[in-house]
């Protein structure tokens, strides 16, 4: 196999230990490997995965692998890449990868291209950065494309305006919006491995700090629980009332960022837009403070702006970029605004990866299987994997629940009775 792009193959092998760590933490999608073994629901399937290089993708890669798909992975971030897993799934599974970390913008998108070469069938992303070159810059690839997932809150704000407009030309799930999904994968993965790539970066103590968090959905809310449980003073900062008022109600002060900005020690932003930390934040914050970004895309925070203010840029530690402005405060960058979770730390514990990438087989072997019946729009996850997939889950943690009787199923299901 001569067709991928990798840092070095003779990582492999300290790759594939760590991916049968990883392998020990992900019951449920052991489970489905199994069954994908037997029936093959894939085969003769192209499937094109634009996906964290991670551990627990790499076990992903192999589920798929073993149900039949011919399966090419690229990277769908620049610093997440784990390159002894992209060595290991090349030389010990022969699936093609294109992936090294700390690639630039042009070797990224010459990786979608590679991903877009193989013609797939089924795509499944990160960030929708496969699906959007699709149809901007190669239309001629869409013939035989069945439909795609997509994992992320940022990739299916991108999806749902294309399908808004008219623009998608195949069904997408949105793994993302799945239950077993972003209530855990988004609120406890990202909160913890977001605190441990901030920490891993910083070696900062978290207690007595004043944490600024931008948003309050899933993984803002993770971050925010997570940061308190270890005595940061947490500021939230919210567009939308709702979740600015439970933010308020779960105890946290909640802001305009302008006036946050004034108080932070430590940021981080968790909202899927951009610009959430901008050029009149950087202007009045504390010298010292430190910026950090865990949502998908790098621009939420202004990072061309903060360049344009600086007068000198140090690289003050692996991971962290210092601006020094004119009036000689410092702000700290983490990871050059990108995924801090991923690009300072490991990403998601194995255990919540699970059930999102568990989400991610069963919705592509739900496509394939619906493919007739589906239109050019955004799809919920389908409440029956949902429920199968949280079964699954507490059956692997030997954790029984009550079952309805017939009694309770009538009751539920009438309304004549009542007190």
């Amino acid at each position: 196999m001569e067709n991928f792009d990798i840092k070095d193959k003779s990582l492999a092998e300290g790759g594939r230990r760590r991916i049968k760590w990883a392998e020990r933490e992900m019951p449920v999608l052991r489970s489905i490997n199994q069954r994908f073994i037997k029936e093959r629901p894939f085969d003769g399937i192209r499937m094109s995965a634009c996906l964290h290089v991670t551990t627990e993708t790499a076990y992903l890669m192999k589920t798929l692998q073993a149900g039949g798909a011919d399966v090419v992975l690229v990277a769908s971030n620049p610093l997440s890449t784990q390159d002894d897993v992209a060595a290991s799934l090349v030389m010990h599974n022969e699936i093609p990868v294109h992936a090294i970390n700390g690639e630039d913008n042009l070797t990224y998108y010459k990786h979608i291209n590679a991903a877009i070469d193989h013609k797939p069938h089924i795509t499944m992303d990160d960030g929708a950065d496969v699906v959007s070159t699709l149809h901007k810059d190669r239309r001629d690839s869409l013939d035989g494309v069945i439909g795609g997932t997509e994992e992320t809150t940022t990739g299916v704000i991108r999806l749902r305006a294309m399908a808004a407009d008219g623009a998608l030309e195949f069904p997408v799930v949105a793994v993302n919006d799945a239950m077993t999904k972003h209530l855990f994968d988004n609120r406890y993965g990202t909160g913890q491995s977001t605190l441990d790539g901030i920490i891993r970066a910083t070696n900062v103590l978290i207690a007595g700090k004043t944490f600024v968090i931008g948003g309050y959905g899933w993984c803002a809310r993770g971050l925010a629980m997570r940061a308190r449980g270890m005595g940061a003073n947490v500021i939230v900062t919210e567009i939308d009332p709702l979740k600015a008022l439970e933010a308020v109600m779960d105890g946290f002060r909640v802001m305009p960022m302008v006036e946050a900005a004034l108080l932070g020690d430590i940021f981080c932003t968790l909202t899927g837009d951009l610009h959430v930390l901008d050029k009149n934040h950087f202007e009045v914050m504390k010298d010292g403070a430190i910026i950090s970004n865990s949502g998908h895309f790098n621009v939420e925070i202004n990072i061309p702006a903060l360049e344009k203010m600086a007068e000198e840029k140090i690289r003050v530690r692996p991971m962290i970029d210092q601006y020094l402005l004119p009036d000689g405060r410092r702000i700290n960058l983490l990871a050059e605004g990108r995924l801090v979770n991923l690009a300072a730390a490991e990403g998601h514990p194995s255990s919540v990866m699970d059930m999102s990438f568990a989400n991610q087989a069963l919705c592509a072997e739900y496509m394939i299987k619906n493919a007739d019946n589906l239109k050019n729009q955004v799809y919920g996850v389908p409440e029956d994997i949902d429920a199968e997939i949280a079964r699954l889950k507490l059956e692997n943690m030997d954790i029984d629940i009550d079952v309805l009787t017939e009694e309770q199923i009538k009751y539920l299901s009438s309304w004549q009775e009542g007190t």
